[in-house]
């Protein structure tokens, strides 16, 4: 390479303040996930006095994660540590009933440490929560870049700023996007595949709610698309596969998308179609 284009490179490295090291945060997450459940735990613990330990090394990585990016925000990283690590039990009810929810509703999953081991929709939901805590405390950047972390193991894309309340299920969840001013209420479920998205991406709607709002006990499933801030699907709606929509709907409603199929049967060399790609 050019010796003056190297100089720019190193110009602009020198320049960066970044400090976070991916594949720390990619471990402190899933360290975090292996203290709360025993069931993704790689060995077990031996002793209380083992898991404190765990606890306090945990406390001691986030802190240092959360200085790689203190200069861009006006937090106090010891103080974020605090809230953070005194969320837990009440992060961890959240996460139970999650998964207590996806067993109930899903007649393949036969025990809860199925679910929480193997379901990707858990997984999903389990990093949005722990990255939204950080959102809601103001940390920048490592929030996102957990959320993108389970969207690439999992396919699932859900924004650390989205406001989902528990019990929450994903079923499947391969192509699920959640934008950031989403809101969810209780008892909803989605199946692969479904957007809740904006009508519109321009800038100037960053403090705008551009997401739609899905009330409590709605069901959508696969291939759904909703669009749009004042979109609200009310409390107890059903809405069926491969539906797109970008107005508001009541509670009870029962929305279906009907596609016509239509099959041709003949032995006649007329009738049959060449397809040339």
């Amino acid at each position: 390479m050019e010796e003056l284009f190297l100089q720019r490179l190193w110009t602009l490295h020198q320049q960066n303040q970044l400090r976070i090291p991916t594949h720390l945060l990619c471990q402190f997450l899933n360290r975090l996930l292996q203290m709360l459940f025993p069931p993704l735990a790689e060995q077990p613990f031996k002793s209380a006095a083992a898991l404190e330990q765990e606890a306090t090394f945990l406390e001691q990585e986030l802190e240092s994660l959360l200085e790689g990016v203190q200069h861009i925000s006006t937090f106090s990283a010891a103080e974020t540590v605090d809230r953070f690590m005194s969320q837990l039990p009440h992060l961890h009810e959240r996460l139970i009933s999650d998964a207590q929810f996806i067993l109930q509703e899903d007649p393949a999953a036969r025990h809860i440490e199925e679910v929480m081991r193997s379901y990707p929709g858990f997984y999903g939901i389990a990093v949005y929560r722990i990255a939204h805590l950080l959102y809601q405390e103001g940390v920048p950047l490592l929030p996102r870049i957990l959320t993108e972390y389970a969207h690439s193991r999992t396919g699932i894309d859900i924004h650390p700023g989205a406001q989902i309340d528990f019990p929450f299920c994903i079923d499947h969840g391969t192509g699920i996007v959640i934008g950031e001013t989403t809101v969810i209420g209780k008892n909803v479920k989605l199946y692969q595949g479904v957007t809740l998205g904006a009508l519109s991406v321009a800038k100037y709607m960053m403090d705008l709610k551009r997401h739609p709002t899905l009330e409590d006990n709605v069901i959508i499933y696969a291939g759904a698309t909703i669009l749009g801030g004042n979109t609200v699907i009310g409390a107890h709606s059903i809405i069926g596969g491969n539906v797109w929509l970008t107005e508001s709907v009541p509670a009870y409603s029962r929305l279906y998308h009907r596609a016509q199929i239509k099959v041709s049967r003949s032995e006649a060399p007329e009738d049959i179609l060449d397809f040339s790609i």
